[in-house]
């Protein structure tokens, strides 16, 4: 080989090694990161409504087949005509006898007006409400980071660690 070749690569594996050391620190040293300070959960609450049911018993009044009394009404003033019959004589017994109807009627009609009222039933009655179901949900982090000696925050979908990649003097995320 000759003098001139040797010195040529000899010069070429100078430039290579340079070249190729250079490429290797590059290559070895960190990217550029912030750090991180602080990482805060963010939460979120959602209310989802649910149809709430439970049977209860409702006191009601029996249906009523005689609205208007007319038994009772009946039955008292027969019986209150009979009382009013056995008092006095004559035209007295007569008057007696029908005032002791009237009042009977009433009294019957009354009677049997209070006893249809206090005729109850329980009847099942299912009773729906809605109710609403709380939960807290995890919506992201939010982050506050030093770059360049200045505190940043910043709102992210997952916890980035200690350290979060910085490309162009951008976070890289």
């Amino acid at each position: 080989m000759n003098r001139q070749t040797l010195t040529g690569v000899m010069i070429g594996a100078v430039a290579v090694t340079a070249i190729g050391t250079f490429a290797g620190v590059q290559l070895n040293q960190d990217p550029a990161f912030a750090e991180v300070i602080d990482v805060e959960p963010i939460y979120t609450t959602e209310s989802v409504p649910r149809e709430a049911c439970r049977e209860e018993l409702e006191t009601r009044q029996k249906p009523v087949k005689d609205k208007h009394q007319v038994t009772g009404t009946v039955a008292g003033a027969v019986i209150g005509g009979l009382l009013g019959n056995q008092v006095g004589d004559g035209s007295g017994q007569d008057i007696a006898t029908a005032a002791g109807a009237v009042a009977g009627g009433y009294a019957g009609n009354k009677a049997q007006e209070k006893i249809q009222e206090n005729n109850t039933e329980q009847v099942p009655k299912t009773v729906c409400e809605t109710r609403y179901d709380t939960y807290q949900e995890q919506a992201g982090f939010m982050v506050t980071y030093e770059l360049d000696g200045e505190r940043h925050r910043i709102r992210m979908d997952e916890d980035p660690g200690r350290r979060i990649p910085v490309e162009d003097g951008e976070l890289r995320i």
